[in-house]
């Protein structure tokens, strides 16, 4: 399908949190939907790039109703506190966007609450964060922002932080195929619990964003940018999968989008595949029980099924 900034509907009266938004597809995904009218709350762990970020969206939209908050997600008491917050100054939210990522450091490294970091950031501090904003979002939608990468993840159920097994590709695609196995099983969980939230994946194909620069290193930088340079595209086109997920009257509850060129890598919106490994329904709720033990954060309980 054919789907630009200039297919949004309008979203006056909308409310939106994008996590990750000072740069890349978090940035570009906060300006179009400005540029659409709706009330945007920016959103990441730094407050001078937070400035800069709604500094370069009013040069291009002036009237846009947005603003910057604090928010770690390789933290859990961050997470909190922006919860606590918003829900303190808001009795509603429309569209929450988990976008925020950490892309193949070469060596483990942890958060600061000893998870895997990109384990912990990807997927935890999502996982933790829709449960706590889940109270606000009857109606709503929840875009998880996943990857190719997916394709080659397992989930190490035994060993979900890696520690006797850490590679960089490993630990990513892992988080990757979490950030599925989240979306479609926080939608079945939806459509049992009647909980109202609209839980849809996204993938931006290949797209030159800061995760290469923030988060890869050394020989794995430079292959990933060399990469991205031949086959991929800009983080505004990059952006529209999830900006069509997050808008679209044709995007579907429990659906995936990405690009529909070779391989997903470019191209516009359109139903992305998902491996066999994203749907398997047991492994995501086991994922599902043991983000909560992690997290220390319950979404609502379910009925036992008839």
């Amino acid at each position: 399908m054919s789907f630009t900034v200039a297919d949004i509907p309008d979203q006056t009266g909308k409310l939106a949190v994008i996590t990750g938004a000072t740069g890349g597809l978090g940035y570009e995904t906060a300006l179009a939907l400005a540029g659409a009218n709706a009330t945007v709350v920016l959103t990441g762990r730094n407050a001078r790039k937070g400035a800069e970020a709604l500094a370069r969206i009013r040069a291009v939209h002036p009237k846009a109703n947005i603003s910057f908050e604090l928010l770690d997600l390789g933290s859990l008491s961050s997470v909190a506190a922006f919860a606590d917050g918003f829900a303190a100054s808001h009795d509603h939210l429309d569209i929450l966007i988990n976008n925020a990522g950490v892309m193949m450091p070469p060596t483990r490294r942890t958060t600061v609450d000893g998870f895997e970091l990109q384990l912990g950031t990807n997927h935890l501090g999502h996982f933790a964060l829709t449960a706590r904003l889940l109270p606000l979002l009857a109606g709503g939608r929840v875009v998880t922002v996943s990857s190719i990468a997916h394709r080659t993840g397992s989930i190490h159920l035994d060993d979900l932080q890696l520690d006797r097994s850490y590679s960089p590709t490993r630990a990513y695609s892992q988080s990757k195929l979490a950030n599925l196995l989240f979306a479609f099983e926080l939608q079945r969980r939806s459509d049992r619990a009647g909980w109202g939230v609209a839980s849809i994946a996204a993938h931006p194909g290949v797209s030159s964003t800061d995760l290469i620069q923030n988060g890869m290193e050394g020989i794995t930088a430079s292959v990933g940018r060399f990469f991205v340079g031949i086959f991929g595209y800009s983080p505004a086109a990059g952006a529209l999968p999830q900006i069509f997920a997050a808008t679209s009257p044709a995007a579907r509850a429990g659906a995936y989008y990405g690009p529909d060129g070779f391989m997903e890598i470019t191209g516009s919106p359109a139903v992305a595949q998902a491996k066999p490994q994203a749907l398997d329904k047991a492994a995501a709720a086991r994922l599902w029980a043991i983000s909560e033990d992690l997290t220390g954060v319950r979404f609502p309980a379910l009925a036992e099924a008839a």
